[in-house]
């Protein structure tokens, strides 16, 4: 595809918005689902951004499907810490600093062109970027892990998973103080700011817009003016472990769009030169699309991370 395509219908019968536009066009319900959270479907004129929002029969569709960035002519040698592999999928513990997706500034040294080089084409191609085999992704200052399918089967089997939350994530961060209570849920729902497009922000309940969100976090252990914390995700949104901690008074350290460094600790971070957002997915758990088998994989914390952790382990000293 040389330039956008513009697909416009109408909604044979009553669904899920991307069920309804998936039936309608000759695109897989994992792509109209990620051009729904892109901002690319309206709905009788109105943009949408929830795929499970329901739509009418005879409601007008538009989608405007964005030409894919041709990442196949650019693989490129850049190591890669592969925790699994077999001939379907394949699991990368992936640096922080990486991106993930190619796109407008940073067309290389992606994930994608690093796994364009070492599966030598073998990606699958459905999510909107030439053969990328992106299932989900992570932010580029978050490290940790990652699978990436190599067919579309496979591609579809785990968007599936990630669509009805079956998929296990477990995270590791370093939070600003001590959560209270120590265990708890954050049941908010995520969408863009109002004020920042870069942002996400706590929405109210009843909100049409974004998404809902639930995270669930546990303190793990009391630090200096901090926490390590653990978060397993019950669904998968932007920035959610981020907006979710920020929303509780608890920002992750380092994260410079969602907090502020606590005070007592600028001088630390700034001497271990740490800033990024202390976060780490550490532990992933999925039902083999292929194999039919439960299986799960975790990441140690990355040098940094630890390095931080043990220096504000004083504070137990």
């Amino acid at each position: 595809m040389s330039d956008k395509e513009v697909i416009k219908g109408t909604i044979a019968a009553p669904a899920r918005l991307d069920k309804a536009v998936a039936e309608a066009i000759s695109l897989s319900r994992a792509r109209v689902q990620a051009l729904i959270g892109e901002g690319h479907v309206e709905v009788d004129g109105k943009p949408m951004t929830s795929a499970s929002a329901k739509v009418t029969k005879g409601a007008s569709f538009l989608v405007t499907v964005p030409p894919a960035i041709e990442a196949e002519t650019k693989p490129q040698d850049i190591p890669l810490d592969v925790v699994f592999e077999d001939e379907h999928l394949i699991i990368i513990n992936k640096p922080a600093g990486m991106v993930v997706h190619p796109a407008a500034g940073n067309l290389d040294g992606t994930l994608v062109n690093a796994l364009l080089h070492h599966c030598d084409g073998s990606l699958s191609g459905i999510g909107g970027v030439a053969r990328p085999g992106i299932v989900h992704r992570i932010d580029k200052d978050t490290s940790g892990l990652l699978v990436v399918a190599k067919s579309d089967a496979v591609h579809e089997g785990l968007a599936a998973q990630f669509a009805e939350h079956s998929v296990n994530r477990r995270y590791l961060a370093v939070c600003a103080g001590h959560p209270t209570p120590s265990l708890g849920t954050i049941d908010e729902r995520l969408g863009r700011s109002d004020h920042n497009r870069k942002k996400m922000a706590v929405l109210p309940k009843n909100s049409s817009r974004g998404k809902h969100a639930v995270t669930h976090y546990k303190s793990l252990q009391k630090l200096d003016s901090s926490c390590l914390i653990e978060c397993r995700l019950e669904t998968g949104r932007t920035h959610q472990v981020r907006v979710h901690c920020a929303s509780i008074g608890h920002a992750l350290l380092g994260d410079q769009l969602y907090g502020k460094t606590p005070k007592p600790l600028k001088p630390l971070l700034s001497n271990l030169g740490f800033a990024r957002q202390a976060l780490h997915a550490a532990e992933l758990g999925f039902l083999h699309p292929i194999l039919g088998q439960e299986i799960r994989f975790s990441a140690d914390l990355p040098p940094d991370m630890r390095e931080l952790i043990d220096e504000l382990e004083r504070f137990n000293r």
